[in-house]
């Protein structure tokens, strides 16, 4: 991968373009077009899409400018790399092999500079969340993605505008940030035991890093609240904060 690399996580982008989202991808763009200027990679830690579901010759449209400035980061010689999220997971071919440079379907790791890194999107991590996992196996599950690519694309999207959350305002306590910010270190101390030096995730949104044993663990925030992105300048890896009028 090309330094310097750029960790963004939980966008969400939306399948309805009211004038809030609007502002959001406006925001969104001017880091991008930041990004195209530095050069480098740019690594989407999941959730990029709010709902992402790939037919065999249909792609959600309400993502084309998303879709026009990824090519646009490409062709100034930006490499794309996009580790899929728990709203975002059923890809095919279009975002594969076209728009981004490299997929990731699990947790992935890699070296740059002698530097190791662990990426995940952060979803099924905490101890207690039993039930979350058993659902991720289910809905992650090649019947289950053959079973719901029958349903109408227009029904699926209403589907998805239903039960999706995101953006809503976050009903976690601080008691419950606070038990996360435990596991997720407990869970970065032993990946630093093993030799790596930066884990990152999103999911929880939170958009804090933090020392630990010798590493650093990025939890990436959310584009809704506290948009933030973490770089790694060849040496050292940075959180930043993004504002909407940037």
């Amino acid at each position: 991968m090309k330094t310097p690399l750029y960790f963004i996580s939980d966008i969400h982008l939306k399948l309805r373009t009211s004038s809030e989202e609007k502002s959001r991808r406006e925001s969104l763009f001017r880091l991008l077009d930041q990004i195209r200027k530095t050069g480098g990679t740019c690594f989407f830690v999941g959730d990029l899409f709010d709902f992402y579901f790939e037919y065999p010759h249909l792609i959600p449209k309400a993502y084309t400018d998303f879709y026009q400035k990824a090519a646009e980061m490409k062709k100034d010689g930006v490499e794309l790399h996009m580790l899929l999220g728990n709203h975002d997971y059923w890809v095919q071919e279009f975002l594969t092999d076209e728009l981004m440079d490299h997929v990731y379907f699990n947790d992935t790791t890699f070296e740059v500079n002698g530097k190791k890194f662990y990426i995940s999107h952060g979803d099924g991590l905490l101890s207690w969340d039993h039930g979350y996992r058993l659902l991720k196996k289910v809905i992650r599950s090649p019947l289950f993605i053959w079973l719901f690519r029958w349903i109408h694309p227009t029904i699926a999207y209403k589907i998805a505008n239903a039960i999706s959350r995101s953006g809503r305002h976050d009903t976690h306590s601080e008691n419950f940030n606070e038990d996360v910010r435990i596991e997720i270190q407990d869970v970065a101390k032993k990946h630093f035991d093993h030799g790596f030096d930066f884990m990152i995730c999103g999911h929880y949104h939170l958009g804090e890093m933090f020392d630990v044993n010798g590493g650093k663990l990025a939890i990436l925030g959310d584009w809704f609240n506290l948009p933030s992105y973490a770089v790694f300048d060849g040496i050292n890896l940075k959180l930043h904060f993004w504002e909407h009028n940037a």
